[in-house]
């Protein structure tokens, strides 16, 4: 399909979704997708979709909440500090464990972070309050596991609803502890999405965590190398490749978070001379406040496929100059054979399939390289939780036309799929059987369906199999999707 043609055929594909709607609802929604392309001058972001707008009730949206913004995101993987979900225990079971936050520590002993510890709210606690629960939450806590080095307290709807005063329950609390007990307003229903709950959480880092560098002090002695990896969760281990990377370079990793992160890496941040940030959506907030408010810079990297891996690390060793900028060019010198053996290998397997990509925080633009990278081409990607920054960054990462969609709800990303046939949809944790029962290779894109890593040189190996795996595998020859029957 020409470029062209393709772009014809996203467009209509945009109509016939539209034509489905009630007039007030298609007005909406037609505000939401688009037709992004890298040569349209007249285009202020990708497709110039709006986002970060409210999803239209009734439409089944794949948002996660505030809550999940800050729980699941945010704090959930700091280690070595226990989370406490206020409210209902379904919310708490729900973000436990589903992100594959790789971390290294004993289970229950000093780390926490695939536990679920809840209020675990009832109709008692909605009519007389939950503060007294609570506190007596945090002092089980603090019994049963002494290891600790903190606790949060993450809210759940009915806290706002019925007005606990969470913020004077952990003042106490660290008052009679001498521990830090943070409370986080993040009750599910605030903002838009779960990006306002990444916010919230920002500010409680800001607020709680960073005043401790100059009372408690840091455990680290500073050197001008000293690099924060900021913003990535470590889902299958992440977070570790790209420390390898950096650690190769000669760079030192003072503080790695959210992802395997521990108490003290978080009090460490302010000591860092470069800030690496790799979820923007998430982690944005937090990274501007640390240069304004310490001095420190930040630059944006993406370590997903080789080419773009390539790029971050020069653009950081650009920063740093001198021996470190030598040691990124022998790092990636010797990787080279291997990155050329793992293209060579499932490039003619893959080159020219078509994908389909809808998933939140960053993955939508930054893994568009690494399916480029194995000669795949990206004709559909949109997320969950955007704003519009993120849509301008998108537009510098596609290469051809892209149909652009933003808070897609379950249907149009259906029709879409029907439309445009790709041979693979690369979606989040919701979607995988809606497509696999229609005869469609999937990979879930949200913690990289229980395989991973996938960042780094060594992680694109293991991103190249699996889709290989995916789009290869011989069930397919068994069924087929409905535009085949």
């Amino acid at each position: 399909m020409g470029p062209e043609t393709l772009e014809k055929v996203q467009k209509e594909a945009i109509e016939e979704v539209l034509k489905t709607y009630p007039d007030k609802a298609a007005k909406n929604r037609a505000k939401h997708l688009g037709v992004g392309s890298p040569d349209n001058e007249t285009q202020k972001s990708c497709g110039d979709v709006r986002s970060n707008k409210k999803t239209i009730p009734g439409i089944m949206s794949q948002r996660g909440c505030a809550y999940a913004g800050s729980k699941g995101v945010v704090w959930g993987p700091i280690k070595d500090m226990i989370h406490i979900s206020h409210g209902p225990v379904g919310c708490g079971q729900y973000s436990r464990a589903g992100r594959r936050n790789y971390y290294i520590g004993t289970t229950g002993v000093d780390t926490f972070v695939t536990m679920n510890f809840t209020t675990d709210f009832q109709e008692r606690d909605i009519v007389f309050g939950g503060d007294k629960n609570l506190g007596n939450a945090v002092d089980e806590l603090n019994e049963l596991f002494p290891l600790n080095r903190g606790i949060t307290v993450q809210s759940e709807c009915p806290i706002g609803l019925i007005g606990d005063d969470i913020q004077a329950v952990a003042k106490r609390k660290a008052k009679e502890t001498d521990k830090s007990i943070v409370a986080v307003s993040c009750e599910g229903f605030r903002g838009v999405s779960q990006s306002l709950g990444h916010h919230i959480a920002n500010d409680a880092i800001r607020d709680y965590m960073f005043p401790l560098v100059e009372e408690k002090g840091t455990d680290i002695n500073s050197t001008k190398y000293d690099v924060a990896i900021i913003g990535d969760y470590n889902i299958g281990g992440d977070a570790w490749s790209s420390r390898i990377l950096l650690e190769e370079m000669g760079l030192r990793v003072i503080a790695q978070w959210s992802g395997d992160a521990s108490y003290q890496e978080v009090i460490n941040g302010p000591k860092a001379k470069l800030n690496l940030l790799h979820c923007y959506r998430s982690m944005n907030y937090i990274s501007r406040h640390m240069e304004k408010e310490y001095g420190i810079p930040w630059i944006e990297y993406n370590f997903f496929g080789p080419s773009k891996t390539i790029e971050s690390l020069r653009e950081i060793g650009k920063h740093f100059g001198g021996e470190i900028e030598k040691n990124a060019e022998k790092v990636i010198e010797k990787y080279k054979a291997m990155v050329d053996g793992v293209i060579a290998k499932y490039k003619p397997r893959l080159e020219g399939k078509k994908v389909m990509l809808y998933v939140g925080g960053l993955r939508p633009r930054h893994v568009i390289g690494a399916y480029e990278d194995l000669g795949m081409e990206v004709i559909g990607t949109g997320y969950e939780f955007a704003h519009d920054d993120d849509y301008q960054r998108t537009k510098e990462e596609i290469s051809r036309s892209t149909l652009i969609y933003d808070d897609v709800n379950e249907y149009e990303l259906e029709a879409f799929v029907k439309k445009l046939k790709p041979d693979l949809v690369a979606s989040g944790v919701k979607e995988k059987y809606v497509f696999q029962k229609m005869g469609l290779p999937f990979r879930q894109m949200h913690s990289w369906d229980y395989s991973g890593p996938y960042h780094g040189f060594d992680g694109f190996a293991i991103f190249a199999k699996d889709m290989d795996m995916a789009i290869n595998s011989p069930v397919w020859s068994h069924t087929a999707a409905p535009w085949e029957e």
